[in-house]
């Protein structure tokens, strides 16, 4: 309990509940701590398929600055499963080839994060042992040029 004049205990130090720690915001790359739990928010609003759009665009639009991400993605429990859920969700809708607009967006940040994750250096075997590779199969024999495959095709080519 607070004393009086004393603000009220703040929520506990680290990452949010689920989310593995990293190394002290020191030693990444000058990330805030605010900006690491951020992180591991979104990271955990992966889970929720009512915040996994949000969490999609944010996380991808950090992947290069936060240079811990992978190893949070790879080890936080169920994100790797909802990135392959985004994936294989638009599996019906390559051939014939209907896929649009919003669901290329969310397939394309979902393999930008598992691009993330295959590149880096302590997540990367991990990666091919799970056989992630695998499931980005269909989204080569795609041959539809049209603008919602565009950005599937360019993600593809950091996995060739």
């Amino acid at each position: 309990m607070a004393q009086p004049g004393m603000p009220p205990p703040g929520p506990a130090a680290g990452p949010p509940p689920g989310v593995p720690p990293t190394m002290p915001a020191a030693n990444r790359n000058d990330v805030t701590t605010n900006e690491h739990d951020r992180i591991c928010r979104l990271v955990l609003d992966l889970s929720a398929k009512e915040h996994r759009e949000n969490a999609l665009s944010e996380l991808s639009k950090r992947r290069e600055i936060f240079v811990d991400l992978a190893p949070i993605l790879w080890h936080s429990f169920g994100t790797i499963a909802a990135l392959l859920q985004e994936i294989v969700y638009v599996y019906p809708q390559l051939s014939p080839p209907t896929l649009t607009a919003a669901a290329s967006n969310r397939v394309c940040h979902s393999l930008a994060l598992l691009q993330c994750i295959a590149s880096h250096p302590d997540t990367r075997a991990f990666f091919l042992q799970a056989h992630v590779p695998l499931f980005l199969y269909p989204f080569l024999n795609t041959v539809s040029k049209s603008r919602p495959f565009e950005c599937a095709n360019d993600s593809l080519k950091h996995f060739q």
